[in-house]
């Protein structure tokens, strides 16, 4: 039979847990996942829309006959047309940043499951990052060069041991559980998450798809096997996270839950997803490079360079 103190403690508690379910819903506001409720955020359409806008500018005004074109006895190095090729590789960089950032795959990320944070995490990296770098002809960031505060930097961070580095460093860091955790509980500290990954997937892919002759490519031996070292520390990380016996993510603990997936289970999987994918897909650089290798039949750095003016030899 219940007692009055019974039922006063729990009228008592019924707003509080009402308040919890409030709070717990301003948590994970994205009730629905589909592309029929598909979520933008202005944030990124912002950014997205600023780096077309350069991309664009920079194509139209600073080319042969443009505005912003030289003459006379630098003609040599004049910048070349953007290629429609490029053009479609950094409009379909920005597109494919639209998608992971906004849509089913981000409210699932930020909301729901840690595996598809990594999906998230992977397309960044290894899709999105070299789809901008194919599409950014080196005529278009040579100007920057003749600034000494940008060039002797540029320099540093674009050498292969650097590129490694920093890379690995950023990745294995927003993994540790402290700074991942911060970045789920603080918006900003999680805008500036994915942007460090993406600028230093940018980096790390300089040394396999460089633009300009000027921060040079590394020699297709040399690719291959950056390609090979570049698998090793991701693997490290994914194996530290799929092996942990238990939840190294308590965002994604209090997260509903989505076709019957633990937290645990939904970490092995995220943990797998960087491991096997993310690893393999090197694997993959590593065969495209030996066919260009073949076909070029250089061994040398010089071999493995762009033109000046932003055409492949």
């Amino acid at each position: 039979m219940t007692t009055p103190a019974a039922s006063a403690a729990a009228f008592i508690r019924f707003p509080a847990m009402f308040a919890a379910a409030g709070v717990f819903a301003l948590l994970h506001p994205a009730a629905r996942i589909g592309w029929r409720d598909f979520s933008v955020h202005w944030s990124t359409v912002i950014g997205i829309g600023a780096l077309w806008a350069l991309y664009e500018w920079r194509a139209r005004v600073h080319r042969p006959g443009g505005a912003g074109g030289t003459g006379g006895a630098s003609a040599v190095a004049q910048p070349g047309e953007v290629q429609v090729a490029q053009r479609a590789a950094f409009t379909g960089g920005l597109f494919v940043l639209f998608l992971s950032l906004n849509g089913p795959l981000h409210d699932l990320s930020d909301y729901y499951l840690f595996s598809a944070h990594m999906v998230q995490h992977l397309v960044l990296a290894l899709v999105v990052a070299p789809l901008l770098l194919v599409g950014t002809p080196g005529w278009m960031l040579r100007p920057a060069l003749r600034v000494r505060w940008i060039a002797a930097p540029a320099r540093r961070v674009t050498g292969a041991r650097a590129a490694f580095a920093i890379f690995n460093v950023v990745v294995a860091a927003w993994h540790v559980p402290e700074l991942y955790n911060t970045a789920m509980a603080h918006h900003p500290v999680h805008i500036a998450q994915h942007l460090t990954m993406l600028v230093s997937a940018t980096l790390m892919w300089w040394p396999l798809l460089s633009p300009l002759p000027e921060l040079p490519r590394l020699s297709y031996p040399g690719q291959m096997l950056y390609a090979f070292l570049m698998s090793i520390p991701m693997s490290i990380v994914a194996i530290y996270v799929a092996l942990a016996d238990h939840v190294l993510y308590p965002a994604y603990s209090a997260a509903p839950r989505l076709w019957g997936i633990t937290p645990l289970a939904d970490q092995q999987i995220g943990g797998l997803i960087m491991w096997v994918p993310g690893g393999l897909f090197f694997f993959l650089v590593m065969s495209v490079v030996f066919y260009r290798w073949s076909r070029s039949g250089a061994d040398d750095r010089a071999g493995a360079q762009v033109a000046a003016a932003g055409t492949a030899r």
